[in-house]
């Protein structure tokens, strides 16, 4: 899937249905000069309903059309026929789906489950025909109740990926070229900051014919809670995954201050995913020579909270075992 086509935010309109109105009829035909009221009601307006698509990866196919219209309900008839319901409108939506309310970003409901369907906007109530209203005090009521209206939305819908595995790590970090490696995906790759600009998944394939989905977000900097760098158009994407894994480049002046400073900006962005399993893979440890890489994991052994491992993309060390930690840790 290419940059342009991955889409995880986009703002629509839907407004469902009228209710139809229902009839104010009276019975007439040969011999039946006053057969009564026999007006049918209305039909119900046409729902606006989001639906689970587990085929779908992305919001792109709602890029070009931003406004949703249920049909309307048709109106009652004679003979107590019922007008016939509005026709719904469906908006198919990948697993992992926030739909928010843009006015006041309140949460409506978030779609996980294939084929799950919640309804966004409600068709108005058709009306009911006079039939309804007849008494012993009324029995030709000329009256019936008109259809109710529809009802509209402005919705905010964001895509939060379902994955396995999630790479955290500042930009420039080697996570897009590990997720090259590590499964068939083919995100872009360059020696500059912010090559990735959109998350990127992959199936990574293990032992037996068995697999799991890591995904690459894009490079976290400090102060990315508040905003800042691409803010939280990616951290909200973390918020699914089941295991982070720490990326650290073997280069950098301080391992364990890159990995809390990345810590911290999850903390603030979400307590909650600190309780997800953390792995920390220090990157780029072809750079390193025997002597240095026994120094450094001697300072890790003592420092380093979480599970950590030495992989090399380039070089394509480390990749097996790494492999097997993330299965392990998926399957605790």
């Amino acid at each position: 899937m290419t940059e342009g086509n991955f889409v995880d935010y986009i703002k629509l309109y839907a407004s469902s249905g009228n209710g139809g109105k229902g009839s104010v009829h009276l019975h007439r035909e040969k011999y039946i000069t006053k057969g009564g009221p026999d007006g049918g009601d209305g039909g119900r307006g046409g729902h606006i309903i989001v639906r689970g698509n587990e085929n779908l990866w992305t919001l792109h196919h709602l890029k070009f059309k931003k406004h949703f219209r249920a049909g309307h309900g048709e109106h009652g008839s004679k003979s107590r026929s019922t007008g016939a319901d509005g026709t719904d409108v469906y908006i198919d939506v990948p697993l992992g789906t926030v739909v928010r309310d843009t006015e006041t970003n309140a949460v409506l409901f978030e779609i996980t489950e294939h084929t799950q369907e919640t309804i966004l906007c409600e068709g108005g109530k058709g009306g009911r025909g006079n039939w309804h209203f007849k008494s012993p005090t009324n029995q030709t009521p000329r009256y019936a109740q008109p259809g109710m209206p529809s009802e509209e939305k402005y919705v905010t819908i964001e895509l939060k990926i379902l994955a396995d595995v999630g790479l955290v790590g500042f930009p420039n970090a080697g996570k897009s070229t590990l997720l090259s490696v590590i499964t068939s995906a083919k995100p872009k790759i360059a020696d500059y900051e912010f090559t990735t600009l959109k998350p990127n998944l992959g199936i990574v394939e293990y032992r037996d014919f068995q697999s799991f989905v890591m995904a690459d977000i894009p490079g976290i900097i400090e102060g990315a809670a508040e905003g800042k760098g691409l803010g939280h158009y990616f951290l909200r994407h973390i918020e699914r995954n089941s295991i982070l894994l720490f990326l650290i480049p073997a280069d950098a002046n301080d391992i364990i201050d890159q990995y809390e400073i990345l810590l911290d900006e999850l903390r603030r962005y979400n307590p909650e995913m600190l309780d997800k399993e953390r792995i920390v893979a220090v990157s780029k440890s072809d750079l390193l020579d025997e002597e240095l890489k026994a120094e450094l994991k001697q300072i890790l052994d003592a420092e380093m909270p979480v599970d950590y491992l030495f992989i090399s993309s380039a070089a394509q060390t480390g990749i097996m075992p790494l492999k097997d930690l993330l299965w392990k840790q998926l399957n605790n």
